[in-house]
């Protein structure tokens, strides 16, 4: 009796784990492939409803491990929208990076130099000059991150004027020296955080005409002149170097 019973039992035993074999084979390629499973009847010692269960069990893991991978890439899409920041676009090279995102501002900072350059040489004889250091940050600015706050328009223009001016003031008030430094350059951080006008490269203005002879007698023109001004040129430059970029990729 016993005997007639052992391969019986040897059968069970070999369909429970052929079954459970599925199961785990049909789960393997579901994970793979993001796609359900598909229904699979197991009969574990004769039960229908304990392979029913032990599939719906390993169904509900799986959709919670996609659940949580989902609620992950939400949450890094929402902070990095907090945080202004943009992903970058897939493209031919690895870093995502176009040679034309490269090319067309590299491009557009040799024009500006050029041209500003090329003015110089015209009023070589007044003694005053176009290329200045803060023109290669406001280049910088424009060229490689045209939406960023320092880029804006009222932002660069006010922030310009402004802070070239506190220059002026300071040096006639305090005269050449540490002093002048610190009362222009405080009293330019505290006139952008003021009007909103965030432009770095403005920064160094007032220290460019304390440290430089050569512009004291602009006095107030130095408002104007040569950050203003080179500003001006700049942007046209820009909306070129922007066309090229929208409209030239490769």
């Amino acid at each position: 009796m016993a005997l007639q019973q052992r391969p019986g039992m040897l059968g069970i035993g070999c369909s429970n784990v052929l079954a459970r074999a599925r199961v785990q084979q049909c789960l393997a390629a579901a994970s793979h492939s993001n796609m359900p499973c598909l229904p699979v009847l197991l009969h574990v010692n004769g039960s229908k409803k304990q392979g029913s269960s032990f599939l719906s069990s390993q169904r509900i893991g799986l959709s919670r491990r996609r659940r949580r991978r989902d609620l992950s890439g939400v949450v890094v899409a929402e902070a990095s929208a907090a945080a202004g920041v943009t992903p970058a676009s897939s493209s031919s090279s690895p870093g995502g990076i176009s040679v034309s995102d490269v090319l067309w501002p590299s491009a557009g900072a040799f024009l500006a130099m050029a041209v500003l350059g090329r003015m110089d040489q015209m009023m070589a004889y007044k003694g005053v000059s176009l290329t200045i250091a803060p023109l290669g940050a406001v280049c910088a600015v424009l060229f490689t991150a045209p939406g960023s706050p320092a880029a804006k328009k009222y932002n660069m223009f006010v922030a310009q004027i402004g802070c070239a001016a506190f220059g002026v003031l300071a040096l006639s008030l305090f005269g050449p020296g540490w002093l002048a430094r610190g009362a222009a350059l405080s009293a330019s951080i505290a006139f952008m955080t003021i009007t909103g006008a965030s432009h770095p490269p403005a920064a160094s203005l007032p220290l460019l005409f304390i440290d430089g002879p050569k512009f004291h007698h602009l006095q107030l023109w130095y408002a104007l002149f040569p950050g203003t001004a080179g500003c001006i040129i700049l942007c046209l430059i820009q909306e070129v170097v922007i066309y090229l970029k929208k409209n030239f990729k490769f």
